[in-house]
């Protein structure tokens, strides 16, 4: 079935001179979109407050179902992908998404809303898990870096319209559209993918499954944030949350010696072994955590409005405009290590600063500016590295274990946030504490940045 098949790009496209950056804005439309939905879904929690009547606590699971859904499924695509053809995967990606934009904005009730942001993950998940892969595989490595920049870029687009342009379709259509929205874009991504994107050319057979180790995965992942929501002030007595997050350190456990011993593991624990990869991904993992953090906490500290939106839009601005200016305006000999510590050291100044005024949009924006910044450097520099260490044969299980740590740095950014502002007492309080933190985070980056060896840093 032409389907279930990945069908070849037109003659015309295929020997373009420029058929891989065609690749690569094809890529761009599915990071536009993952990233918009990311950011514009915090948005939504003021209004979805009031109108179910729930804590914070509660709501934000409409943000942790979601990414719990991609931690628990983004390895799991990237190992399908690399056996049945990457394109295919981009190309069911973008219909499930779409598809489940359309049932989120059409929600009668938040069980459900949650219910189907967990389809929506299924469909992101395929997307983001081929994203990088599809990337790397479509330019030359000497290009590898300077792609991976302009799909960081549309990715800093889609987080720079989300708190806009939630902020405007809260305050006025209501908070449904934000998700309605997504369903021009999917079309758009999916006639690119099928006329854009390359086929296949190397794959790694599949083996059997790993069911088990998906399960302990998801479990660990859920486990852990549900923790963290029960000391939040989600509804649920003291000793759930302390049993729920020995289960997390158990599943944790347990998946690594079951992944030392699967024959045809989830995650290959030796492409771990290079420290350009396992640290680097602890790198990832706290990047997007100081990225998605701040869009947690300054719609509570803000309001939800248009210019509450246009606010928080300075912090993505700042991540688009180093992303692809980074390559021009630093110096060649600057290579990917100097620049996650470059990257880093200016999140963690801008983070330590904003505690002085959280609540002044005169000195909030540009600060948020500078965070964005830093991580434009950091972001793109610490995943050209692991990238760089990791064989072409598995790009995908590498782009997918990358979109894994950004996935559970989102969460964790949210509640991280959320357990702040619990703690904390309140907004203000808590708004100081939770910048601290994201503060701490950061500067754990740069130190993953220093620890990888100069000679392993990957592309220069």
């Amino acid at each position: 079935m032409a389907i279930l098949a990945e069908q070849a790009r037109p003659r015309a496209i295929r020997e373009h001179p420029h058929a891989g950056w065609f690749a690569v804005a094809t890529v761009c439309f599915g990071a536009f979109m993952g990233q918009l939905d990311a950011s514009i879904v915090t948005l939504t929690f003021p209004a979805l407050q009031h109108e179910f009547a729930q804590p914070l606590a509660a709501v934000e699971w409409v943000s942790l179902s979601y990414l719990l859904g991609l931690v628990g499924l983004l390895a799991a695509a990237g190992r399908l992908a690399d056996a049945t053809g990457r394109k295919l995967m981009y190309i069911w990606g973008f219909g499930v998404f779409t598809v489940a934009s359309v049932a989120c904005g059409l929600a009668p009730g938040l069980g459900l809303l949650v219910g189907f942001r967990v389809l929506q993950a299924v469909g992101a998940a395929m997307l983001q898990a081929n994203s990088v892969a599809l990337v790397v595989t479509s330019v030359s490595r000497a290009k590898m870096r300077a792609a991976l920049g302009v799909q960081a870029a549309a990715q800093a687009l889609g987080l720079a319209l989300g708190p806009a342009v939630g902020g405007l379709l809260v305050s006025s259509v209501g908070w449904r559209w934000v998700f309605l929205v997504n369903v021009p874009v999917g079309v758009l991504g999916l006639i690119a993918g099928r006329f854009l994107l390359p086929r296949t050319r190397e794959r790694t057979p599949l083996g059997r499954f790993d069911v088990a180790g998906l399960l302990l995965l998801a479990a660990g992942s859920t486990a852990l944030l549900l923790a963290l929501s029960g000391i939040s002030g989600l509804r649920m007595p003291a000793w759930a949350a302390g049993l729920l997050a020995a289960l997390a350190v158990l599943a944790g456990v347990a998946f690594r010696w079951r992944e030392r011993r699967a024959d045809s593991p989830l995650v290959d624990l030796a492409v771990l072994r290079p420290a350009a990869v396992s640290l680097g991904l602890v790198g990832a993992l706290c990047g997007y955590l100081v990225l998605f953090g701040p869009l947690t906490l300054f719609p509570q500290v803000l309001g939800a409005h248009g210019a509450a939106g246009l606010i928080l839009t300075c912090l993505p601005a700042g991540f688009g405009l180093a992303a692809v200016g980074a390559n021009w305006l630093l110096p060649r000999g600057l290579g990917s290590r100097g620049r996650t510590v470059l990257g880093s050291a200016a999140c963690v100044a801008a983070c330590a600063i904003l505690p002085a005024a959280p609540g002044s949009p005169a000195l909030v924006g540009p600060l948020l500016f500078l965070v964005g910044i830093g991580l434009g450097v950091f972001i793109p520099a610490n995943n050209s590295t692991i990238m760089g260490a990791i064989p072409e044969r598995m790009s995908a299980t590498g782009g997918g274990l990358v979109n894994m740590a950004r996935g559970l740095g989102t969460a964790l950014g949210v509640a991280l946030v959320t357990l702040s502002l619990h703690l904390g007492g309140g907004v203000h309080g808590g708004a100081e504490l939770g910048l601290f933190a994201l503060a701490a985070f950061g500067l754990i980056a740069g130190l993953t940045g220093i620890a990888v060896p100069a000679a392993r840093s990957g592309p220069r």
